[in-house]
């Protein structure tokens, strides 16, 4: 199926909601009195959009909008991830004090606009389509970030976003427009058929392989992939809390989709025996490779010593991209299927994190580890052992999802013999454990002072982490689910 751009409409009912309910909330926000209520508008406008997601899932696949997107289960698969991941964001938005009063119609809006770009994102199929997506969702994610004007971190946030981001898309860009001017088309299928004859071309492998290593630059700050991460922390830090959460889960699974997308068809070819051949002359595994062990050791080395919480989270993501990166670099549908289900428990256990934090935030306006000192004996003890499992899942402990996530990166790690990068793999899941056992302690052993404030978990923020609790406790023992899911999306184009 290959439809134009009139015909495409019917089948792009996802965005068109996102989009339209986007306009509608600005307008509710300028000419109504319900901006208290603006947040439950934009999670009714969201929750319809994921609707309209899963009564797709039976359309045939193809193109639309004459090849710019696709139509397939790997784009279903991630658009209901980013979904969900806007659900949560706005969700902790309407119970986080810091955001009260500030410009709701502007906020939920652009965070709705965000969402689509991410969707684009996902499903891009066209070196055009993937650089304005991503642009799109960059643009948005630089205002959300510096949203709390009043905040000096926050301002500064922005600007190093803008900047970074800034550089990133642009050595993107070129090196998208010298993998057109090699191979003359835009369209991620083509360019996996013309390159293999391009790099038979001698010095052609040279310019190939800077094209690839710029194109990463663009995907790879999305994703905070080392050398493209040091935006992160200060980002992570000065945002509202509830985008630090979406940044964390949605921008990242985005990146992932469009690196899978792009480098699959594009960069390899099936074998037809459930692994990949990479473009001869190239060599982006091993490139690849040596990103994800930097990648998850510079996350987790330098989260050691943060003392603020956001921070350490935002750290704690690096590691995780690098940990996600395994599957990525092994050129095997188990390894793709090991990324998706990885993203599936990363939503559930960072953004049940956040949430947590949120709640300890909200009460006593600190984001440091001390903050949470004696929060289980303060009053707070469901949200200490919701906040004690979500950390323990990050780390990879059983029986909690995080576990099988890493499980299944490491057998498709092993299944290919990357001993160097199993290895490597394992330390730093060592070493994550330990600055996730010291939020713990702060929690459990530490003793509260006199002047710590009592924490009460309310209705609304209490429901969001006992559903990702819930979901982090159950996929830890009863994966077989998602992991058919992640079968049936491993159905894209190229593959």
């Amino acid at each position: 199926m290959d439809l134009s751009n009139a015909d495409s409409l019917a089948y792009h009912v996802p965005e068109l909601v996102l989009a339209g309910g986007s306009i509608v909330v600005l307008l509710l926000d300028l000419f109504t009195r319900l901006k208290a209520r603006l947040g439950e508008v934009a999670l009714l406008v969201v929750a319809t959009s994921v609707l309209a997601v899963g009564f797709g899932a039976g359309a045939d696949q193809g193109y639309l909008f004459n090849r710019m997107v696709a139509l397939d289960s790997f784009a279903l698969f991630f658009k209901l991830l980013l979904g969900f991941a806007a659900l949560g964001a706005i969700w902790m938005s309407t119970g986080s004090r810091e955001l009260d009063g500030e410009h709701p119609g502007e906020y939920y809006s652009i965070l709705l606009a965000s969402t689509v770009g991410m969707f684009y994102m996902a499903s891009a199929t066209n070196l055009l389509t993937a650089y304005l997506a991503l642009e799109f969702v960059s643009l948005t994610s630089y205002i959300l970030a510096g949203f709390l004007r009043h905040r000096a971190r926050g301002a500064e946030a922005s600007l190093k976003y803008l900047i970074y981001g800034g550089v990133a898309s642009g050595a993107m860009l070129y090196g998208f427009s010298l993998l057109y001017a090699l191979t003359g088309t835009l369209d991620f299928i083509e360019l996996g058929h013309r390159l293999s004859t391009v790099a038979a071309v001698p010095g052609n492998g040279a310019i190939l392989f800077i094209a690839v290593v710029l194109s990463l630059a663009g995907i790879g700050y999305k994703i905070a992939m080392v050398p493209f991460h040091q935006w992160s922390p200060d980002v992570y830090e000065g945002a509202p809390l509830p985008i630090t959460a979406f940044l964390a889960v949605g921008s990242k699974a985005a990146g992932m989709a469009l690196l899978i997308r792009f480098f699959y068809p594009a960069l390899s070819s099936p074998a037809g025996d459930g692994t990949w051949i990479a473009l001869h002359g190239v060599g982006w595994p091993a490139l690849m490779s040596v990103v994800a062990m930097a990648t998850m050791t510079v996350g987790n080395l330098t989260a050691l010593r943060q003392q603020n919480v956001k921070r350490l989270l935002a750290y704690s993501s690096i590691a995780h991209a690098g940990y996600m990166l395994m599957g990525f670099v092994v050129l095997s549908d188990a390894g793709l299927r090991a990324i998706l289900f990885y993203t599936v428990v990363y939503y559930l256990m960072n953004l049940g994190a956040f949430a947590v934090l949120l709640l300890v935030v909200n009460q006593t306006g600190r984001e440091d580890i001390e903050a949470f000192r004696g929060l289980a004996w303060r009053g707070g003890a469901p949200a200490a052992i919701a906040m004690l499992i979500f950390l323990f899942s990050l780390a990879g402990l059983p029986p909690f999802a995080g576990f099988i996530g890493k499980a299944y990166l490491f057998a498709a790690v092993i299944e290919q013999k990357m001993w160097l990068l199993a290895f490597v793999a394992a330390a730093n899941s060592v070493v994550g454990l330990y600055y996730y056992a010291r939020v713990a302690r702060a929690m459990f052993l530490d003793q509260p002072l006199a002047g710590d404030p009592e924490i009460a978990v309310d209705l609304s923020n209490g429901l969001l982490i006992g559903m990702l609790l819930a979901g982090t406790l159950v996929f830890g023992l009863w994966w077989t689910p998602i992991v058919n899911f992640a079968d049936r999306s491993l159905v894209f184009f190229g593959n």
